[in-house]
């Protein structure tokens, strides 16, 4: 058996990085954003804080929020093929959905 070479972010770090004009310090309200149950949110990783990540397998996709808490974490559910999935994710990783139907 061969020994797998890397890590969980092996090949997808140009998923994490940020544009040269989002770099610098996050603002303290995207830490403290809050969501209401059933509100729709975006996924995208923010490569330079670790608590509450996802895998990157599903950076910009949308998930809805259900409401429940998991520490500082939202949980998230979110559709993957065929199969509902649950992420807990920081609110530093989640972007608020503007559009309106």
């Amino acid at each position: 058996m061969v020994k797998r070479i890397g890590s969980t972010y092996r090949k997808s770090k140009f998923k994490i990085q940020q544009t040269i004009r989002e770099r610098g310090k996050i603002p303290l309200s995207k830490y403290f954003q809050t969501f209401g149950k059933g509100e729709m949110v975006g996924l995208k990783l923010q490569g330079n804080v670790v608590k509450g990540r996802f895998h990157p397998r599903f950076h910009g996709l949308t998930g809805r929020v259900t409401g429940t808490m998991k520490g500082a974490c939202y949980e998230v559910i979110i559709r993957d093929g065929n199969k509902d999935k649950m992420l807990f994710v920081h609110p530093i990783h989640l972007l608020k959905n503007t559009s309106t139907k």
